[in-house]
């Protein structure tokens, strides 16, 4: 964690108790404390602790990072009940508004000082205590999901059979360092938008810039939860948003023309209204970690090539394949033996004599060439330019395919490029928008934040994400780099699973 991430930490904790001094000083000396002691921060706390007779180990938490933050209005809200504020409005306004309330409190309404004794007398009504819970239970719940763990559902296939649709995971916030959220005034337990509505759960009234502590970078191989880089720009409406990207519509739209497309979604906000979402807030992917920053990407007939060398398939990834067999096979076999279900016209289709086409996992593929009764297996290669990206033109000045791509080179941090008409189509999304640069093009010179410059050297680390599922996912072959400030965890147990009923056999299995 670096040096000025705990400086900001310690500084947000030390405002909170300093701010309302003004106001304690004057509620110190009705309860016979020098008013002097109520602008030491942190002191003033123990005060208040001492006063209240209650626990002053609680001083204490308040250094530890980010729970300290919610330990301080607690220590306010047992300060203001000193002076006979026992009220639900009060109490809310010691804890989220204290600046405001405790000088309005000394100055404006002037209470008397009960003392311990006084709060002792007074009874809490029995719905309070069902509140004063309910409120502990979000707090220490959002502090767990913010920063330990999160649960999370695979929506759809593009990680079978690794992970199935209608998998919930635990998601580990520890494993890359807890990413602090960037905008902290959200709605718990709420991602984007309001259940059952198109209205944001979120304001951006308040926004903290990408900090993440204790930070460890994603491995090659990891499942990772991330924020979808492209989603940033969504259409909000049902069918869309990060199924049908906005920068796909785009292209689509404008027959290839990005900027045609984006002014016909402009001149219809009806049709496609639109949405914009902080970096925390856009819609949550989950892929493997197929190449980190630093390393060079390329795939060759389907097989994934890292700095040259051929990477093996994880054993439950799934891709199409041709196969052909000596003799017609059976379903009862081929269910038993590789977990092909013939009956499923879906996933698989006979295209010839003792020939089909298959998708098959990584497993299940070196069980068929150890059997008499396969006379070959070939991975089925597309060989058209299939691929609608968000942003990269040089998939098609390229001709690449999803089973045909590359070289690509993954952006890490103090690396430099050299900028030209290549590297500029293809690096030019992370310099603008993740890195946040001014970057214009002019009579073929390049031009960063005003500057003249034939190079820039990148901030962050990047990594290139693909699904399992091969042939049945949208990844980093359609929208390129996933930069760090988006990772949010790594998938690391599936503690319960559902298709029609519990699927036992997934229970607290290990993501791998």
């Amino acid at each position: 964690m670096p040096l000025t991430h705990f400086f900001i930490v310690y500084l947000i904790g030390t405002l909170i108790v300093f701010l309302p001094s003004f106001g304690f000083a004057k509620l110190f000396v009705k309860a016979g404390v020098p008013a002097w002691k109520a602008y030491v921060p942190f002191y003033n706390t123990w005060v208040m602790q001492e006063l209240a007779q209650r626990p002053k180990h609680w001083v204490f938490w308040q250094f530890i990072p980010v729970v300290g933050w919610f330990i301080s209005p607690g220590i306010f809200i047992e300060f203001a009940k000193l002076f006979g504020k026992f009220g639900l409005g009060h109490h809310t306004a010691a804890s989220l508004a204290a600046p405001v309330y405790f000088p309005y409190l000394a100055i404006k309404e002037n209470p008397k000082y009960i003392g311990p004794e006084g709060v002792k007398k007074h009874k809490k009504k029995p719905w309070r205590e069902w509140v004063d819970a309910a409120i502990f239970a979000v707090v220490a719940a959002t502090l767990i999901r913010t920063f330990v763990f999160e649960a999370y559902t695979i929506p759809s296939g593009s990680m079978e059979k690794t992970l199935l649709i209608k998998d919930f995971l635990f998601v580990s916030k520890l494993s890359y360092g807890p990413r602090i959220p960037n905008t902290p005034l959200s709605v718990p337990f709420v991602h984007n938008y309001l259940p059952g509505s198109s209205r944001k759960s979120y304001s951006e009234a308040l926004t903290i810039p990408y900090t993440r502590w204790f930070a460890s970078l994603p491995k090659r191989g990891d499942v990772v939860v991330f924020n979808f880089p492209a989603g940033d720009t969504v259409i909000n409406k049902e069918g869309y948003q990060s199924k049908t990207p906005y920068y796909q519509l785009c292209r689509d739209l404008g027959k290839g023309d990005v900027e045609k497309g984006r002014q016909i979604i402009l001149n219809d906000p009806d049709q496609y209204p639109l949405a914009i979402h902080p970096i925390d807030k856009t819609d949550n992917y989950i892929k493997r970690c197929v190449a980190v920053a630093g390393d060079t990407v390329q795939i060759i007939n389907s097989d994934v090539y890292l700095n040259g060398k051929k990477q093996q398939l994880p054993p439950y990834s799934q891709m199409d394949y041709i196969v052909e067999t000596n003799n017609p096979l059976d379903n009862d076999f081929a269910k038993s033996e590789y977990d092909l279900d013939l009956s499923n016209i879906q996933e698989n289709y006979s295209i010839g004599l003792n020939k089909y086409k298959f998708t098959m996992t990584a497993k299940a593929v070196e069980l068929m060439k150890s059997s008499p009764l396969i006379k070959s297996i070939q991975p089925l290669v597309d060989t058209l330019p299939n691929i609608d990206p968000a942003f990269e033109d040089y998939v098609y000045a390229n001709n690449w395919t999803v089973d045909n791509y590359g070289k690509i080179w993954v952006p890490k941090k103090g690396n430099a490029i050299t900028l030209n008409d290549s590297t500029y189509n293809i690096y030019q999304r992370v310099i603008r928008v993740y890195e946040r640069n001014n970057l214009v093009v002019k009579n073929g010179k390049y031009f960063i934040n005003g500057k003249e410059t034939n190079s820039y050297t990148f901030k962050m680390d990047y990594f290139w994400m693909m699904g399992d599922n091969r042939h049945q996912s949208q990844d980093s072959r359609f929208w390129g780099f996933v930069p760090e400030d988006r990772i949010v965890g790594k998938a690391w147990m599936i503690w319960f699973s559902w298709d029609g009923g519990p699927r036992w056999k997934r229970f607290f299995n290990i993501v791998k």
